[in-house]
């Protein structure tokens, strides 16, 4: 493979200084190639222009560079922080990338450590409340976490109930009890809302949740035991009983939770596999000394990633330049430091990390510099630690396992249905599957779904859904005719393949990227009526009739009897109740109906609500809105609603009461 690059690209290169720094080589596209980091610039990136690499992965990336930027900053430490930055913003093709799923779990207690002032009558703000939280986090409350899933945060919620009866009730709700919840009859809750708790002790209950979730069990324990024997010493038996059974519930919660009540309250243990090209890392937590669970991770980009990483390591090293074993860095320690440096950015960091391979000292200080945690790695652990360890790394082998049986099996799937439809794709791997489905409710809120399936799996960031309006109410046709017109009208028009990245007027959420071409495969739930229509269409539209196929219900609508209607004119084909190819029909099928049926019911639920008509008059606000809704029952009580009847609500004037008349008919 010849490479050729222009003067100024390589004068560019000679004139780089001899300093610590990132760079970034860019296509002809203006796509970001690679991101990488050195210690001395003219060096590193020198040694890719140097000499002819062939066919290799490095050949391919270097055979593809236009354009070079570079920026110079003062450390190694500083470098490794604005590469993953840049990783993470640019997602550069060869480069090791996690995908950014910052959205975790909090367990949030609301308010915070500073006492309330004590007023007459309970008041919400004086009992905190224990909730489930996702978000970022502000400093009005106090935030645990973060969790490895929302089970986790849900299970650790219970804990605090059974043990210290916080309460998990909206303020709402708790400013309107009069009389004590069903959680409080099975000793969940102590009553606050009622009273049947002092702020004082509540408060105390609170304080002492935070020492269970910070880890402090055992100063915990001791601290209940003393006021326990301290009410006994005065004779107050009824109080020291209910220290008892707390210490009963606390004791019984930290033997069932395995809690290490003596060190290592706040740890990440990170476990990697690496196989068949794949990569998995298995990230467990260990919060307040509780083993929180875990999540895995699987990265993109792993192998070519991996080489173009070594082989300018190995020339800033001065061993042979593309020699992964002279740079000596094995694919799992690639993949483990890409996973830390690209984590950890807007994520809280531990003081300890557990890892299943050696990561550099300059990634841990680096992290420690970024985070303003001291933060200290271990590979090779010892007692609990290795338990902890030994555990998150058989979860990364099954879930490695899952994942490339799970891709297997959808390849299988993917090649039975082409064999079985005669069809001769170029690639196999970009064989591309359009489904539509139409959901309503007796002809209300109509609307049809486009869900797309290519590389053997769904990409959700490609659904389309469509209002459909302007059709005789329940004409399920009609509909199949306007959401096949709007999709490939476009394309049809251009006589190629143009991106479709502007969404068609009246699509709803989760529109994304599209019909970038057209699909080797459309699907469309329906029998020989809803196959003519689209052949009307496709027809129209120039396009070639042999790619709509539909699915027809079976006798008795029963799963695994669909027959496969064909718009060409070919007989109905039965794949059989165990055929590959029908589960995949069928599973793309289901995907479709299940996003047009959520977004069916979410319109319908706007239209009966009213949405936000109330709001949309100008001087009606959230609290005026919710005051009209109670009172009339919902938008269609306020709309046959007279102008006085209106005005007799509180806020509402007999101006603004004629203009919501006026609004609603």
């Amino acid at each position: 493979m010849t490479q050729v690059h222009t003067d100024q690209l390589l004068a560019q290169v000679a004139a780089l200084p001899a300093l610590p720094g990132v760079y970034r080589y860019f296509d002809a596209d203006g796509g970001v190639l690679y991101v990488g980091k050195a210690r001395n610039l003219k060096k590193r990136v020198s040694s890719y222009f140097q000499k002819n690499h062939g066919g290799t992965r490095i050949g391919h990336m270097i055979g593809k560079i236009v354009r070079l930027e570079t920026t110079v900053v003062r450390s190694e430490a500083e470098a490794l922080l604005l590469e993953n930055n840049l990783i993470k913003s640019l997602s550069p093709r060869y480069n090791i990338l996690f995908r950014d799923d910052k959205s975790y779990p909090y367990l949030k207690i609301t308010g915070t450590d500073r006492a309330s002032v004590p007023v007459k009558g309970a008041q919400a703000t004086q009992f905190p409340r224990v909730a489930y939280y996702r978000g970022a986090v502000d400093r009005k409350h106090r935030y645990f976490g973060p969790y490895p899933s929302a089970w986790a945060v849900k299970e650790s919620i219970q804990l605090l109930q059974k043990v210290f009866r916080l309460r998990t009730c909206e303020d709402t709700v708790f400013a309107n009890r009069t009389r004590p919840c069903l959680l409080y009859q099975i000793k969940r809750c102590s009553g606050p809302c009622v009273g049947l708790a002092s702020p004082e002790d509540y408060q105390r209950d609170v304080h002492n949740a935070q020492a269970f979730l910070h880890g402090e069990t055992q100063t915990l324990l001791a601290d209940l035991e003393a006021r326990m024997m301290s009410h006994a010493d005065k004779l107050e038996f009824e109080q020291a009983a209910e220290l008892r059974n707390q210490m009963s519930a606390l004791s019984r919660v930290l033997h069932q939770q395995s809690v290490d009540t003596v060190s290592d309250k706040d740890v990440d243990i990170l476990a990697v596999k690496v196989q068949g090209g794949k990569a998995c890392v298995n990230l467990a937590m260990v919060r307040g000394g509780r083993h929180l669970g875990d999540r895995a991770y699987f990265p993109t980009h792993v192998e070519d990633a991996a080489a173009v990483q070594d082989f300018g390591l190995g020339a800033e090293l001065g061993t042979e330049p593309g020699a992964s074993q002279a740079a000596g860095r094995p694919v799992e320690v690639h993949v483990l430091e890409a996973f830390i440096a690209q984590h950890y950015i807007g994520v809280p960091v531990p003081p300890a990390l557990i890892t299943s391979q050696a990561v550099s000292r300059e990634l841990i200080a680096a992290l420690s510099e970024q985070t303003g945690v001291r933060v200290s790695a271990v590979h090779n652990p010892r007692e609990q630690r290795r338990l902890w360890l030994e555990m998150a790394q058989q979860n990364a082998d099954i879930q490695l396992a899952r994942l490339l049986a799970e891709e297997g099996s959808q390849q299988a799937r993917t090649r039975a249905l082409v064999e079985a439809l005669d069809l001769a794709p170029d690639n196999l791997d970009a064989f591309r599957i359009e489904c539509f489905d139409i959901s309503h409710t007796a002809g209300e809120a109509t609307q049809a779904s486009c869900v797309v399936y290519h590389q053997h799996k769904m990409h959700n960031a490609e659904y389309r859904r469509y209002n459909i309006d302007g059709i005789t109410p329940g004409d399920d046709y009609a509909a199949m005719r306007q959401v096949l017109m709007r999709r490939y009208s476009k394309l049809a028009q251009s006589g190629r393949d143009p991106p479709d990245a502007t969404p068609p007027k009246g699509a709803g959420g989760g529109a994304g990227g599209g019909a970038g071409r057209l699909p080797d495969l459309v699907l469309v739930d329906g029998g020989k009526g809803q196959v003519s229509m689209a052949r009307e269409v496709f027809a129209e539209l120039g396009l070639d009739l042999a790619v709509i196929v539909g699915v027809e219900k079976g006798e008795g609508r029963k799963v695994g009897l669909e027959e496969l209607v064909f718009a060409d004119g070919r007989d109905k084909v039965y794949l059989g109740k165990d055929s590959a190819a029908l589960m995949l029909v069928a599973q793309i099928r289901d995907e479709a109906h299940r996003f047009a049926i959520t977004g069916m019911r979410a319109r319908r639920a706007k239209v009966r609500v009213g949405g936000s008509s109330l709001e949309d008059i100008p001087g009606i606000g959230a609290k005026k809105r919710a005051r009209l809704l109670q009172r009339f029952g919902g938008v269609r009580g306020v709309a046959q609603a007279g102008v006085d009847d209106i005005a007799s609500v509180e806020g509402i004037s007999r101006e603004l009461a004629q203009e919501i008349y006026r609004a609603l008919r």
